[in-house]
């Protein structure tokens, strides 16, 4: 295996943060070799050759009872591949260049992908069954109906779904299609050496200097990125171009209307929704993205702004660093004083190796939360190097991971909560730790960097993400004319950039491949509108909270225990909001343009 560069653990520059958690998977297995692991993949091989054996060909025939046994028993068998699955993959994010954890990776995903073949027959002939036969099966056992929007999900697919040996054989060819991709991205993307001052970064390191107070410092870490993103960029556009095909056929031979739109299935959100989200953002880009950034050009003292500057701090923002005890000290306080049911549920994530924080050598980067399964618990990974951002980034990943817990109570079918109200709690506690900060501010500058902070990490959330989103549908929309070269694709990215960030961007040469390090584009086609939707959805809540707060905190862990039990008209119910009404996307967006009239009218 080629030789990694050993980087410094924190990668902060030799300033200290803690002592930084790394994650403890023992709650999953304790090893690779673990005789716990062996036993599960035994049992999982055998469960599901009987499941088929004794249900393939006979759903029609079961009764209420019987096909209440038959999901629980699939729901089983999903508790202990999820298990499986989440080690492997938890220990490879750790280390993605590390050659025996891709390996075990690998060979996890084969024989998963095996033993489940025999259960592709499920989905299929569940689709099958005769509608009023299986509303009467629902109406015969009330637990059996609690599975419902499973089953209606199910459903949604009955349009799209081939024939059954098609449908195995993409499942058994999915271990060397797409997935083989993402990991050859993420081997790709850790792997990537930057030089800074003689000095060798990895990629999360070279990032964090777009957000250093000193512009030459910001400049040279652009430059860096574009070099190297610049050499590699033949290779992301393979990626990229073989993954969008790959969609592009299976989505014609499924006879899906639109790129989009097995995302939105999954999501359980109408395509109308999201349109509506998207053209509300979009007209908004003048009043949101381009005002701001020409207000902050005229902070930093610039007639033009270059990418480097879009996460500068502020002139009169310090560069102290955060340590670690701080960050989860202002986290928890702010979770404590919405309501300290929240904080408690956090606090496992401290104290019992649940968060991996520090930077290191061949980590992927970014952060995540991952459920696992609702019998374990969930685990947050961090790049934690102490910017102010970096509180805020531990807040929404937390909050992810409280939804998580609370959402385990509806069982491993019913926990999974579409993208678009996944990013509702972590927004949620973003806002929590802000509006904390805020109240606390000991001066109108501390204040005016405060705001100036969120609103950027708004615009990021809100028309950056949507701006990600056009940049997706217009490269899926163009490799259905065929193959597109780096050129091509960067041509597309620079035609959202301008349009989003505002006429007071300069763009240097070479930020045209910024595109080739964004993981969801890769993982998670058209994933980045649920940024969005979230962040609109939480600003709606948050000024439902503000104009009435009795009662607030019961029907928002309602909300969160729901996980993915309900559409999202009916969890918006109780608090007055309806997405589908193109209104309501204006009112979050309200919020934002509010903040900018705030930090407008301190120029005065």
């Amino acid at each position: 295996m080629t030789k990694q560069p050993v980087f410094d653990a924190n990668a902060n520059g030799g300033r200290p943060l803690g002592d930084l958690p790394e994650w403890d998977l023992g709650d999953l297995y304790t090893a690779e070799d673990a005789p716990e692991l062996k036993r599960d993949l035994d049992w999982l091989e055998e469960a599901c050759q009987s499941f088929a054996t004794d249900y393939e060909g006979k759903l029609d025939t079961l009764d209420a009872t019987g096909l209440l046994e038959a999901v629980q028993r699939y729901e089983r068998i999903d508790i202990v591949a999820g298990r499986i699955m989440s080690f492997a993959g938890l220990r490879y994010y750790q280390q993605t260049t590390d050659a025996g954890r891709a390996k075990f990776l690998s060979d996890c995903q084969d024989k998963i992908t095996a033993y489940t073949t025999p259960l592709v027959f499920w989905s299929l002939e569940f689709n099958r069954l005769d509608e009023a036969a299986l509303q009467d099966l629902l109406a015969a056992d009330p637990e059996l109906a609690r599975y419902k929007p499973v089953f209606d999900r199910i459903r949604k697919m009955k349009p799209y779904q081939l024939s059954d040996e098609l449908e195995k054989f993409l499942h058994d060819q999915s271990v060397v299609g797409a997935s083989a991709w993402n990991k050859l991205f993420d081997e790709t993307i850790a792997g990537l050496e930057f030089e800074i001052d003689g000095e060798p970064q990895g990629i999360e390191a070279t990032l964090n200097l777009l957000s250093e107070q000193d512009r030459t410092t910001r400049e040279k870490g652009a430059r860096e990125l574009a070099r190297v993103f610049g050499e590699n960029v033949t290779l992301f556009a393979r990626v990229h171009n073989t993954l969008a095909k790959e969609k592009e056929i299976e989505d014609r031979w499924r006879g899906m209307p639109s790129p989009q739109t097995g995302r939105h299935l999954a999501n359980d959100v109408e395509p109308e929704v999201v349109e509506a989200l998207r053209n509300a953002v979009v007209a908004a880009y003048p009043r949101l993205s381009h005002r701001y950034y020409a207000l902050k050009a005229k902070w930093l003292g610039l007639d033009k702004m270059q990418v480097w500057d879009r996460n500068a701090p502020l002139p009169m923002e310090s560069d102290r660093i955060v340590d670690w005890d701080e960050a989860r000290d202002t986290v928890m306080t702010a979770y404590a004083g919405f309501d300290p049911r929240m904080a408690d549920l956090a606090q496992p994530f401290f104290d019992k190796g649940w968060i991996d924080a520090p930077v290191k050598a061949g980590k992927a980067p970014g952060a995540f939360a991952h459920p696992t399964v609702t019998t374990v618990h969930p685990y947050v990974m961090l790049n934690y190097l102490g910017k102010p951002r970096d509180v805020m980034t531990l807040a929404h990943e937390l909050g992810h991971g409280v939804h998580q817990v609370l959402a385990a109570e509806q069982g491993e079918l019913l926990s999974s909560t579409p993208l678009t109200l996944a990013e509702t709690a972590s927004v949620f506690g973003e806002m929590l730790t802000f509006r904390k900060l805020l109240a606390e501010a000991p001066s109108d500058a501390e204040r005016k960097v405060l705001l100036a902070g969120k609103v950027e990490d708004m615009i990021n959330t809100v028309v950056r993400q949507i701006a990600f989103y056009d940049f997706e549908c217009k490269l899926h929309d163009a490799r259905r004319g065929g193959e597109l070269t780096p050129d091509d694709i960067n041509t597309l990215w620079m035609s959202v950039q301008g349009e989003s960030l505002g006429p007071v961007f300069e763009f240097m040469d070479g930020y045209e491949t910024f595109w080739a390090y964004i993981p969801h584009f890769v993982h998670s086609p058209f994933y980045v509108y649920a940024y969005a939707f979230g962040d609109g959805l939480v600003n709606a809540l948050y000024a439902a909270y503000e104009a009435a707060p009795e009662g607030f905190q019961d029907k928002y862990f309602d909300m969160l225990k729901a996980g993915g039990s309900k559409h999202h008209s009916e969890l918006l119910a109780p608090f007055g909001l309806d997405a589908s009404d193109p209104a309501f996307w204006d009112k979050g967006l309200a919020m934002i343009e509010g903040m900018i009239d705030e930090l407008e009218a301190m120029e005065d």
